[in-house]
């Protein structure tokens, strides 16, 4: 059951209706996703999330493929079905094959594993040398 209810994205309220125009146009949809309609409960937090969204997810040092791989792994890792589905569908979007999706999951699901025995054998890193840029 969700906690709060859906803000309608139609909404009068200029500041939420000021960040779902902005979600619509920067991400190309015709409808504001569910996530942000539910953070708009709170319009303040909502334009929080969507400022530091914005900032993170966009080309950079990393291109767009990456990041919502990333993206997709952490939500597997943190069982956010909710998460999975949206950052599934924009690596889809972004061209990831069903071999791509398969081999992502290989990834997550080993060092998901990885880091549980690291941790329950409680194994000192070691130390590598820093890398010069």
């Amino acid at each position: 059951m969700p906690t709060v209810k859906l803000v309608d994205e139609n909404t009068n309220h200029p500041k939420i209706r000021a960040v779902f125009d902005d979600i619509k146009a920067t991400k190309k949809i015709d409808r504001v996703p569910n996530f942000w309609r539910a953070l708009a409960a709170h319009p303040a937090n909502l334009e929080l999330c969507w400022t530091q969204a914005k900032a993170i997810m966009r080309p950079g040092k990393l291109d767009m493929t990456t990041k919502e791989i990333i993206a997709l792994a952490v939500s597997i890792t943190n069982s956010c079905r909710y998460c999975i589905n949206s950052h599934l569908a924009a690596v889809q979007r972004l061209g990831l094959d069903a071999a791509g999706v398969g081999e992502l999951l290989a990834v997550v699901g080993l060092y998901n594993q990885f880091n549980k025995l690291a941790e329950g054998l409680q194994i000192e890193p070691d130390i590598f040398p820093k890398v010069e840029e």
